[in-house]
């Protein structure tokens, strides 16, 4: 049966959110800084620096987290855009959209331009973010579900890597190579928009908008032509008839005592996962790396190693999600990158002095490299996958494109939030930034451990029973 799940439903949205990683390395190139950050160029060419302070620019940084503003307001809107015309039609607006911002940034002659092209990729990004997750949750059979909606998180570790690559090879085309390194972002938007026209819609969406035998046909591509679909369309038929009374104000709905369990969880995972670190270490790599020590070339290098481990440690999440669940995996990353991350403190402070000035000892760097990798693939297995997983199958489908979109803005506002302050942060705390996310790290984990219900292999149409089984969550639900 599970032949017939197409990958390209997981693909989606992993293309198109690995390609922003590209700024990230542009943001290094000289080529690039020169003609639109000219200031942050000439602070490169200083004989005395702090090292901790050399990107920080907040025109710079603006270029960079403009897009979450976008996508935080076009994930908001696609929550109402995906209860009318579907998943599939926002992922096909996503794509289309993306496409738009990467033709518009590789064209750019200055800031201007820069910032419009990155506003149109967050749209893309705000509606595959909303979509694409509670595509897979629906379609992913129960016992399988983690396993599938892991893929989310594994092919945007996948787009990392292949803009890691891209940086690496584009910056060593002189004056142009930037523009070629953005403008390939079109490419896996491209795929997206048609890979999106080859899928069906999901069966919840299409009940919802009153299409049984369009559901019945797309449940069994899914499941396969010989699959008896019946009974499981049967119980989502139920689910959407139980949720049609309560179909009006899902945001307004969701704010009452009985969802406040499923509220608050998706709020917190969310929130959670931004305060790991990882978006800010994972898009700055080549400008942490250049910190501590490497080469501008080196530093795009241990970018591409950084997000090579992510793709390796998602597999490893694959195959543990519906073996282990959910909470195991949450302990045992949360552990490690807190390890990690006060590690990697303990040698900045130690070795490159307050200012950073200090060259750090090869084998430290090479160290501080390998904690990095650690941490990432702490992530890999845990708060990445699934903080996009646990909000995905927690809510009713009366409230979960509601659910989702509140849960993908607090992502995309935290995540503009900590990329307009991440290279202010580290001038100001230099290698305590470290610690400040493993502090949070630590909180994190104590919070997953006392108050999130295992979640593995419950079908959606029965997730309640979870929550009213919860020692604390219980007392909201009637």
């Amino acid at each position: 049966m599970l032949s017939y799940y197409s990958p390209l439903e997981q693909d989606i949205d992993g293309e198109i959110f690995g390609t922003i990683y590209i700024e990230g390395g542009v943001t290094t190139m000289e080529s690039f800084l020169k003609p639109f950050f000219p200031k942050v160029w000439r602070r490169m060419a200083e004989a005395k620096q702090n090292e901790f302070c050399l990107y920080d620019s907040q025109v710079l940084t603006a270029f960079t987290s403009s897009l979450y503003i976008a996508g935080l307001v076009a994930s908001l809107v696609a929550g109402r855009l995906t209860k009318a015309v579907g998943r599939q039609a926002v992922m096909l607006l996503g794509g289309l959209t993306f496409f738009l911002g990467a033709a518009i940034n590789a064209a750019a002659v200055n800031i201007a331009m820069l910032i419009l092209g990155r506003l149109l990729l967050g749209f893309g990004i705000g509606f595959t973010n909303q979509a694409t997750p509670v595509y897979l949750a629906e379609v992913a059979p129960p016992r399988w579900r983690g396993v599938f909606t892991t893929g989310f998180q594994f092919f945007i570790a996948i787009g990392v890597v292949v803009a890691n690559f891209t940086n690496y090879g584009t910056v060593r085309i002189p004056g142009w190579g930037w523009r070629l390194s953005l403008g390939l972002a079109a490419v896996p938007a491209s795929a997206i928009f048609l890979s999106a026209l080859l899928i069906p819609d999901t069966p919840s969406s299409l009940v919802q908008r009153g299409k049984l035998d369009r559901a019945r046909a797309a449940l069994r591509r899914v499941r396969g032509p010989a699959a008896d679909v019946e009974a499981e369309l049967k119980d989502i038929v139920r689910a959407v008839e139980d949720s049609m009374e309560n179909e009006v104000g899902a945001f307004r709905r969701i704010l009452k005592r009985e969802y406040r369990p499923h509220l608050v969880m998706a709020v917190a995972i969310t929130t959670f996962q931004q305060l790991t670190g990882i978006i800010v270490i994972a898009f700055f790599a080549p400008v942490l790396f250049r910190t501590v020590g490497f080469g501008s070339n080196a530093a795009l290098m241990g970018a591409v190693i950084l997000g090579a481990v992510n793709v390796g440690s998602i597999l490893v999440s694959t195959l543990a999600v519906d073996r282990f669940g959910r909470k195991f995996l949450f302990m045992v990353g949360g552990a490690q990158m807190i390890l990690c991350q006060v590690a990697v403190s303990w040698i900045l402070g130690a070795k490159t002095g307050h200012e950073g000035n200090a060259t750090l000892a090869r084998g430290y760097a090479v160290a501080v490299l390998v904690l990095m990798c650690a941490f990432s693939a702490g992530f890999g297995w845990s708060w990445g996958p699934l903080s996009w997983i646990i909000p995905s199958e927690i809510f009713p489908v009366e409230i979960r494109s509601a659910g989702q979109s509140i849960s993908v803005a607090i992502n995309l506002g935290l995540t503009f939030v900590q990329t307009q302050t991440f290279l202010a942060m580290l001038c100001r705390f230099k290698h305590g930034t470290f610690a400040y996310f493993a502090a949070w790290d630590a909180i994190m984990t104590a919070f997953v451990a006392v108050f999130l219900p295992e979640t593995r292999g419950v079908p959606l149409e029965r997730m309640l029973s979870v929550w009213e089984r919860h020692w604390y969550w219980k007392r909201f639900l009637k």
